[in-house]
């Protein structure tokens, strides 16, 4: 009995230390998600202010409590640039709402960040369709370039729906959650909407949906 506890106690610290234990489960807070849904107006947002209070409207409603959050959205100015999505969204780590990290910092983020359709869940936990599902609605509003940063102001036509408030013409950029469509593969900055209205979104595979990240 005595030789069985002590086998069985070596067992236990050989698990300890071996480099494949069990791997850490504690619990973070949500910091990242895509939303469930858009504003039904299109690319009209109410501006960056709109879409940053869709972002905390959702994460509240799911249970997420005294965060900052934060659209993943750029802008732009006429002779200089505008407003770049990867200034607004704090320094990181982010977790999805199932504590997966999605990315320690935002030069990770932009680098390699763990972002695919299993990650770049809702609010809720749930996965958003991409473009194997139906509708696809894989096309995420970012109006960015692939490093984060908003358009130089040589680079000709919107990319922005007007700075998030036409729902008509124009165009916006998009990135694919999924990574995956259109020989594109980015997740911030795929290819340009045919247009502003939710219709125009819709034809490309989206649905006006946001990146949100938590700023704090």
């Amino acid at each position: 009995m005595k030789l069985a506890k002590i086998l069985a106690t070596a067992g236990v610290l050989a698990l300890a230390a071996s480099p494949f234990a069990v791997a850490d489960s504690t619990t973070y807070p949500m910091g990242f998600f895509v939303t469930s849904v858009g504003m039904g107006d299109g690319a009209n947002l109410g501006g960056l202010d709109g879409a940053d209070a869709h972002c905390a409207k959702l994460a509240e409603g799911a249970g997420s409590e005294g965060r900052t959050w934060r659209a993943y959205l750029s802008t732009q100015e006429e002779g200089t640039r505008g407003v770049s999505a990867r200034n607004r969204i704090g320094a990181g780590p982010w977790y999805n709402s199932r504590s997966e990290l999605i990315a320690v910092n935002v030069e990770t983020l932009h680098l390699n960040p763990n972002i695919s359709r299993r990650t770049a869940m809702d609010e809720k936990g749930n996965y958003v369709n991409g473009r194997e599902n139906k509708p696809n609605e894989h096309d995420i509003l970012t109006g960015s370039m692939a490093d984060g940063t908003a358009y130089f102001p040589w680079e000709k036509g919107d990319k922005t729906c007007s700075n998030w408030t036409s729902n008509g013409d124009g165009s916006a950029t998009v990135g694919h959650h999924d990574r995956n469509g259109g020989g594109n593969t980015s997740w911030n900055s795929a290819h340009g909407s045919r247009g502003c209205g939710q219709d125009k979104l819709v034809s490309t595979g989206g649905a006006g949906l946001l990146y949100c990240f938590a700023a704090d």
